[in-house]
């Protein structure tokens, strides 16, 4: 099926340009920022975060008058990103030198007595630089006088771990290293959106931060070879394996990740999941016993492709060394995971990141997308595809199939809304009043007229977007079955005074007016035809100038992804979804359902030959239409043995 997103990018090489300290464009905008107490970097993965850090922490050691850096990383594997790295080569004053005694992201228990010792260790020596797992630094804080930490760097890698939940450990060490201490803080994260919509940290604690942000589109504008990425979703009927060769592409460098063996996609068997796909592929003719890569013979024309398998927890280990090592494009090809291959993995060559399933975490999402987005001179277009049920109306679970494909949906809207140019947006004063170049100005727009609210728009529209795209309320509305002004005037407010419960009235208004308008702006795709830009809106293009408020809020910005996917969807699906919608919003008895049956439903029917038809301009006509619908859904419920 097309893409739901498509997002084409200019390759001006900009973001892999180095300066005189050997700085990439992400890294010298964080190295502005250096002298900041408490430091927020958000900028998408292969952005070089990790070599941020080392610069602005070697200046701290050096010339802030910092004695030690503590970095913590979410899994062991991420601890890699901080291996000693000369930078001095490259223009920088000193290079980044950890002892490998305090690297403890090695084998064994995050919480041993041995690595907890070992960082009690680092706090009372002279060593400069640790390294450990966010559970190592938190069994390692229960055990010491936060005071040791004063004077001390403590870098948070993947951020979006942390959370404001009371019940949140790493939430809780942060909060109080930061009310108790005097140490130093920078948080670095590609994705600052939390599946369990749980702040990452209070409105309090944030605003001590200085933010960093470093835009996707920025990092992938400025790429060298990438120039375009596509985000589009696969539909499959009975078992997921049957439908995979229809998806895979086995000339392109794919990681495959499968389902969770909670979810309803999978089997419960994931063992069996990954034989199946192999003998889909191939031939397995044989197993390296040293790394554990497989070596599979193409079915199609016999050629061999090397496979990773890291669902299998006995190879686990050597599959990872071997991954870790690889120096050629064709050391792999295809890599099988479920849990791993996310966050921090690096695999430059990937084209395609092929999920099975829906994912409820944005976050998880965006760490997938982001193992195709590396650059590379083998590829010009990466794709991630998400393979999902298509509802079926005999299904049991047809609700949560429902559910979760308009949540996938709702997902790739957020990441076009992420992978899109950004435009600055003001007010139109009059017809002589033109923009400036990456401006666009709207009459009846409202500036921000508080730093509260410029502090919004500037670094919390995504976060934002995530929250107003994650309320149930807001995905059952993306087929289109709620007007549009509902939607941008009645229940994007609602959201913004529940996630800024501060702000006035007026202020609401103006966040409000911003989401809407970036919204429609990123999802309509502008187009300069001579020296003027237009818009599409309502399938027809307008002229930006003309642009007004009133007009805008007319339009459902989450509307077009999905009759994107429709096209792909047959009558019968379509219209499973429709009632599956509507059933969660009917109210009716079973006494009037049972009554309306015989005595209407059936009469119509007999006369007219067809089912009475929700959009109906006829009253009862619609409420014929929603007692069939209220009826299929409560057998569908006894069948399941919920009535």
């Amino acid at each position: 099926m097309p893409d739901i997103v498509k997002v084409t990018y200019a390759c001006t090489g900009q973001s892999s340009k180095t300066n005189n300290l050997g700085m990439r464009e992400m890294q010298a905008k964080a190295w502005q920022a250096r002298d900041a107490q408490y430091l927020l970097i958000k900028a998408p993965p292969a952005s070089g975060k990790s070599r941020a850090l080392m610069f602005i922490a070697l200046d701290k050691l050096v010339n802030q008058g910092l004695k030690k850096v503590i970095v913590a990383v979410p899994e062991k594997s991420i601890g890699g990103s901080f291996r000693k790295t000369n930078l001095k080569d490259f223009g920088f004053f000193a290079n980044w030198e950890p002892n490998d005694e305090y690297n403890l992201c090695t084998p064994g228990m995050d919480g041993s007595k041995t690595k907890v010792q070992a960082f009690k260790n680092f706090l009372e020596n002279s060593e400069k630089i640790l390294i450990c797992t966010h559970a190592t630094l938190r069994f390692a804080f229960e055990e010491i006088d936060s005071q040791l930490l004063n004077n001390v760097l403590l870098a948070v890698d993947e951020f979006h771990h942390v959370s404001a939940d009371c019940d949140s450990r790493l939430g809780e060490l942060i909060r109080d290293v930061m009310k108790n201490t005097t140490a130093h803080s920078i948080a670095m994260t590609g994705s600052y959106f939390r599946g369990d919509g749980v702040p990452v940290l209070l409105p309090e604690d944030e605003a001590k931060f200085t933010k960093v942000i470093y835009n996707y589109f920025q990092q992938l504008n400025g790429y060298t070879y990438l120039k375009s990425l596509g985000i589009g979703y696969h539909f499959y009927q009975g078992k997921y394996t049957s439908a995979i060769m229809e998806i895979l592409d086995t000339d392109k460098k794919t990681i495959l990740h499968i389902p969770n063996v909670n979810s309803g996609e999978s089997s419960k068997d994931k063992y069996t999941e990954v034989d199946t796909i192999l003998d889909k592929i191939g031939d397995v003719v044989k197993v390296d016993p040293e790394t554990g890569i497989i070596d599979v013979k193409r079915k199609t024309d016999g050629k061999m492709l090397k496979v990773a398998d890291l669902v299998n927890e006995s190879s686990q280990a050597k599959t990872i060394n071997y991954l870790r090592d690889m120096t050629s494009i064709d050391d792999m090809d295809l890599i099988i995971a479920l849990g791993m291959a996310k966050e921090g993995f690096d695999w430059p060559y990937c084209e395609h990141a092929l999920t099975v399933g829906y994912r409820g975490s944005l976050t998880e999402i965006i760490q997938i997308i982001g193992r195709a987005t590396r650059d590379s001179s083998n590829k010009s277009h990466a794709q991630f595809t998400n393979l999902i049920a298509q509802p079926d109306a005999a299904d049991d679970e047809v609700k949560i199939s429902v559910n979760n494909m308009l949540k996938a949906i709702s997902a790739s809207l957020l990441m076009e809304q992420v992978l899109a140019p950004v435009f600055k947006f003001k007010t139109k004063l009059s017809d002589e009043d033109k923009a400036e170049p990456g401006e666009i100005k709207i009459r009846g727009f409202k500036s921000p007229s508080s730093k509260r609210v410029q502090d919004i728009v500037e670094s919390d529209l995504n976060d934002l977007k995530a929250t107003i795209l994650q309320d149930d309320t807001i995905v059952k509305a993306i087929p289109g079955n709620l007007d549009p002004e509902v939607i941008n005037k009645v229940l994007i407010p609602k959201i913004i005074q529940v996630k800024y419960p501060d702000l006035s009235e007026a202020e609401v208004e103006e966040v409000r007016v911003h989401v809407v308008v970036d919204s429609f702006v990123r999802t309509g795709g502008i187009v300069e035809i001579a020296d003027k830009r237009f818009i599409k809106m309502a399938g027809q293009f307008v002229n930006i100038d003309d642009l007004h408020i009133d007009l805008i809020d007319q339009i459902n910005p989450f509307q077009k992804a999905f009759e994107i996917v429709s096209k792909s969807l047959t009558t019968k699906v379509l219209k499973v979804i429709q009632d599956t919608i509507e059933a969660t919003r009917i109210q009716m008895t079973v006494e009037e359902a049972l009554l309306l049956y015989p005595d209407r439903i059936a009469v119509f029917m007999k006369t007219s030959g067809r089912e009475p038809n929700l959009q109906s301009s006829d009253p009862l006509e619609r409420r014929m239409a929603e007692a069939i619908i209220f009826l299929k859904d409560l057998k569908r419920k006894k069948q399941n043995g919920q009535g």
